[in-house]
């Protein structure tokens, strides 16, 4: 997904755009937002919007670094752990 995608519009996405966009299933948006995660949401009544600024600022929150994540898998000797 690109930024160019999430500014095209200026109105609010409904969940099936916002999985298309994030390359999601609508049943794991439902999901993070029964358990507080994901993206920031309004709740219109009994919808679900999401604005595109909410959504640019989950992604960029998201951005793992490579570095970071490889020393998070590694233990206390410097061996990798393997799942």
């Amino acid at each position: 997904m690109n930024a160019q995608g999430l500014h095209s519009t200026s109105r609010a996405l409904t969940e099936r755009e916002v999985a298309g966009l994030l390359g999601l299933s609508v049943a794991t948006l439902r999901a993070w937002r029964h358990r507080g995660q994901g993206p920031r949401f309004l709740r219109l009544g009994r919808a679900v919007r999401y604005l595109p600024a909410d959504l640019e600022t989950f992604v960029r929150a998201s951005v793992v670094d490579g570095s970071e994540e490889r020393s998070r898998n590694r233990g206390g000797n410097g061996a990798e752990v393997h799942p």
